[in-house]
């Protein structure tokens, strides 16, 4: 099918120029410059909102005994410190330390798994000036929340009346030796972590209040995000021909396993669901990746990011570790398994973030508030009333 650009998504004056005097092969090199910019970016936005509040989300684990509160605390602590895997993580440390009691931290996952998708739907934010490009990059970001409650809404009750994920993770646990020698460093997480660093530094050099330095660290990843997306949106559409695009999505297309089995490796490759479905959103957004073929890499991401607190377990030696480890894995699974294979109920997540996305095109205020209120002023009403 040919594409239809309105006159708002055609390229620039600068672009159009560029279409002549580019090279495939220069262009594809400019691509993954601006692709690996884009990622610091990320990265600057999640070191900023982890400087502001690290030590908010270090006090929120405390005292929590409510199951739905525990919850919201995982939520919350996730957004807070942009990673799930650092929130499971931290986790894992305090259930092997004996601080954190296990019945409790099998909530606090399951709220970290809805709480990493933040990031994504930030970036989506980028798009906001063009409605076409800003309904599938909502869409894109959106359907990995939509998924992630849906599994909560399934999975709470039935572990609070029946403790399946926590005793089949006990089970598995007793069959599993449990080292001391686990590490992982991803050579593109280093990679971006020195750029982010390099730019970070420039301003640590002359600011010191960690407050300015958080926000500065934000604004600057954001202004780093919205640039580089709208070039990688414009180049991407020179470089990527229909029918390569064509042949990307009939792969997709015809096995889910393979697009889940590339959200994982490329998960495991950068510890970092949030940058596995951040790179989504433009492939989305750009139409070179089809919103229903993108889905199961979001699902293959949620399995990929479980590896962290895996090691994290490994590391600590001690079989509650393991087992809570285990129960973020087992959650991720089952949830698929529950969801994805059933034709009726398999789309439900796309659906409703297509739906959620037409009406924040309209009314991006409605974008705002969405992020606002599931993320953060949802979790803190939750946390003052239940616990």
């Amino acid at each position: 099918m040919k594409r239809i650009e309105s006159p708002e998504s055609s390229p620039s004056p600068i672009v159009e120029g560029s279409r002549k005097t580019l090279s495939p092969g220069l262009r594809a090199a400019l691509v993954v410059g601006l692709l690996y910019l884009f990622l610091v970016g990320v990265k600057m936005l999640e070191g900023g909102v982890k400087l502001l509040g690290s030590d908010t989300a270090g006090g929120l684990f405390d005292g929590i005994t409510n199951p739905v509160a525990a919850l919201f605390v995982g939520i919350l602590a996730t957004v807070l410190v942009q990673s799930s895997s650092v929130t499971t993580a931290t986790i894992v440390g305090l259930v092997a330390a004996g601080q954190l009691d296990i019945e409790i931290a099998v909530y606090m996952v399951m709220g970290a798994n809805i709480g990493t998708t933040v990031t994504n739907t930030i970036v989506s934010l980028a798009h906001a000036r063009k409605s076409e490009e800003f309904k599938l990059a909502f869409s894109a970001a959106t359907m990995h929340d939509f998924f992630n409650l849906i599994a909560v809404i399934v999975f709470l009750p039935l572990e609070y009346f029946t403790g399946f994920l926590l005793n089949t993770a006990t089970w598995l646990t007793d069959l599993l030796p449990v080292g001391k020698d686990a590490t992982f460093n991803s050579p593109i997480k280093g990679a971006v972590k020195w750029g982010a660093n390099l730019i970070e530094g420039i301003f640590e050099s002359f600011i010191e209040n960690p407050t300015t330095l958080g926000i500065t660290f934000i604004v600057v990843g954001i202004i780093i995000i919205f640039i580089t997306l709208m070039y990688i949106t414009k180049n991407m559409r020179l470089l990527i021909a229909a029918r390569i695009e064509n042949s990307i999505n009939a792969a997709l297309a015809k096995s889910a396993l393979v697009g889940m089995g590339v959200g994982v490796l490329v998960t495991i490759s950068v510890q970092s669901s949030s940058i596995t479905t951040s790179i989504l959103v433009p492939l989305v957004a750009s139409g070179i990746l089809l919103l229903r073929n993108a889905y199961p890499i979001t699902l293959g991401a949620n399995i990929g990011t479980t590896v962290t607190a895996l090691l994290a377990a490994l590391a600590t030696g001690a079989a509650s570790g393991m087992t809570i480890a285990l129960v973020h894995l087992l959650f991720n699974v089952f949830a698929i398994l529950v969801i994805y294979p059933i034709p009726k109920i398999r789309y439900i997540p796309v659906i409703l973030a297509e739906k959620l996305a037409r009406v924040a095109a309209n009314k991006k205020w409605v974008a705002i508030a969405y992020v606002g209120g599931m993320f953060i002023l949802i979790p803190i009403l939750g946390i003052v009333i239940l616990n």
